[in-house]
């Protein structure tokens, strides 16, 4: 009798490894094939959310820091943290215009007015600070809410109006600087003290960074919960723990780092409780929710009996606002006021960071953490060019060239979800 060495086929048989991996392997295959499938079926219809743009900023990260070793540095992150504070805050009120399909090209120039104002009124005038910055604010306030009645009541297109408003605010700003041409702000004074005061103790940094990630935790598990109640999709526990989690690991990454150099700085901490406040505004109440709607059609909007006057004009308003915030924090990063406050690359920079963040051009489509992460791959552009002793010409061409990629993709992405019954 032939045995199995004699049979080529048992043979073969035998020696033929078994082509299914193990239960541990087949279940990690099976995890991966499911990330896989999904992130294919998030690309096809450009779901991917923030996760190009922080792909951009750790490459610029990347890039610059093997041309110069100090450019992740502590002390260099530290400085751009509270660099991206001024710009920050004006692309944050660009995004809510942005978000109803239209254009603010005024940001600049009431960012400008509004620190004129304020130190005209404390330096020249006397006025105790506190008021004058309240003043200031409204000034922003006030141009907004100008512009955005007038775009609503006229429907003339948002950036003819604030167009007109540019040369307005900035002709009324060197009105009132006049001949002084610059005025020096308190350094000791509580504007001065917005951008050169650092919390000192280590437990503050980490203290907001716990406060932060529990807080995200917590509202995720309650929309969860309030989605689940109502038969709605919703993640999972195993999904929100993960993204908290993630979130846990950055924000205690960036206050070890911040603790490395001076502490946590004030306008880092005021800049995200502003950004995160307007965050919850946009998306958990009815305000923002009309400000979506709006985006995806004023039309459909009027039929649907929204107040787009009033969304319209608020939205003019918060951008104004915010205008004015950003324009006392770029005023005490320099500690002055002059004719040139608000002027320059400010207005690009800001429309650049909201766009380049992730918000749409079009309208419906972005949040206010866009204007985050678009501000830091700008000052990072800015900061790596500064260290590394690059022309500021290269400067504008590479910050330009990510501009352009971005309106791109979002001019794709927006095609592709129309394709597939999303826009």
């Amino acid at each position: 009798m032939r045995n199995e060495r004699d049979n080529p086929q048992a043979e073969a048989a035998a020696h033929t490894a078994d082509p299914r991996p193990s239960r541990p392997g087949r279940a990690i295959a099976d995890v991966v094939q499911r990330w896989t499938a999904a992130g294919r079926r998030r690309f096809i219809a450009s779901e991917l959310g923030s996760l190009p743009v922080v792909l951009v900023l750790v490459a610029v990260w990347i890039v610059f820091q093997l041309l110069n070793p100090n450019f992740l540095s502590p002390r260099n992150l530290s400085n751009l943290s509270v660099d991206i504070v001024g710009t920050g805050l004006i692309a944050v009120g660009i995004v809510f215009v942005l978000l109803i399909g239209e254009l603010d090209l005024s940001v600049g120039s009431i960012s400008g007015l509004a620190a004129a104002a304020f130190a005209v009124l404390n330096v020249n005038n006397g006025v105790p600070e506190w008021l004058a910055i309240i003043l200031a604010l409204l000034v922003g306030t006030a141009a907004g809410t100008v512009q955005g009645f007038s775009v609503a009541k006229t429907r003339v297109p948002a950036f003819v109006v604030t167009l007109a408003g540019l040369l307005t605010w900035n002709g009324l700003m060197l009105y009132m600087l006049r001949t002084s041409g610059t005025i020096n702000l308190d350094e000791n004074g509580l504007v001065a003290k917005l951008t050169s005061y650092y919390f000192s103790n280590e437990g503050v940094a980490y203290g907001v960074a716990a406060f932060a990630a529990g807080l995200v935790f917590l509202m995720s598990y309650r929309d969860r919960r309030r989605r689940q109640a109502m038969g709605l999709p919703h993640r999972s526990l195993r999904s929100i723990g993960a993204r908290t989690g993630l979130l846990a690991v950055v924000a205690f990454a960036a206050a070890y780092v911040l603790n490395r150099f001076q502490g946590l700085p004030l306008a880092l901490l005021i800049f995200l409780a502003l950004v995160g406040g307007l965050d919850v505004v946009l998306r958990r109440t009815p305000y923002g929710r009309q400000v979506y709607a709006l985006g995806g059609g004023i039309e459909a909007a009027r039929r649907a009996s929204l107040s787009v006057v009033r969304v319209q004009t608020a939205v003019l308003a918060v951008s104004g606002t915010m205008a004015a915030v950003g324009g006392l924090f770029l005023a005490s990063r320099i500690t002055s006021v002059s004719q040139s406050s608000g002027s320059g690359v400010l207005l690009l920079n800001a429309i650049a960071a909201a766009v380049i963040g992730g918000t749409s051009l079009f309208g419906g489509r972005g949040t206010t953490w866009s204007a985050v992460l678009g501000a830091l791959i700008i000052q990072s552009i800015a900061s790596g060019m500064a260290i590394t002793d690059t022309p500021i010409a290269l400067q504008f061409v590479i910050t330009g060239g990510v501009l352009f990629a971005a309106a791109v993709i979002d001019a794709l992405s927006r095609r592709s979800q129309e394709a597939h019954g999303r826009a």
